[in-house]
């Protein structure tokens, strides 16, 4: 399961010009699923994001957080994160996993997250989606469960 997650004062997705999420301060967490994912990939992540000290206090820079500062978490599904880009000119996305299995992983990630007490929006699964964010920093990290960077 990889994740590119973005530090932001606030963030947004709409569908089909509805807003269908919206966070304050916390982390935009797009995520996407691998064919060879399962529930400790879920696991590793949610407990890697809820925890992950990006933000600042303390006078250092990343010190804190998701749970430190109370923040909250737009998930967004994003298969497209899985693309492999290494040859030709189109991505190919054989590592991604099919739609169904990615739904279920996607779901117990927010699940996982929520259980950790903290306040999750979500993006919708299959639809084409429009994401706005104020970026804090701005800080993006890249997450893989799979630890392969």
């Amino acid at each position: 399961m990889r994740a590119v997650v973005q530090r932001v004062k606030e963030a947004w997705v709409r569908v089909n010009g509805e807003e269908v999420g919206r966070i304050g301060a916390g982390l935009l967490i797009l995520a996407g699923v691998a064919g060879d994912d399962g529930p400790e990939d879920v696991l590793y992540l949610a407990q890697k994001l809820a925890h992950l000290r990006v933000f600042a206090g303390e006078g250092r820079l990343m010190h804190f957080s998701l749970l430190d500062i109370h923040g909250e978490a737009l998930v967004v599904p994003q298969f497209t994160i899985l693309g492999d880009c290494r040859k030709g000119r189109r991505p190919a996305f054989d590592a991604a996993a099919p739609p169904e299995m990615a739904e279920k992983l996607y779901e117990d990630l927010v699940q996982a997250l929520v259980g950790y007490g903290l306040k999750v929006a979500t993006g919708r699964f299959r639809q084409m989606m429009e994401v706005g964010l104020i970026n804090d920093g701005p800080v993006t990290l890249l997450l893989d469960s799979k630890k392969t960077f």
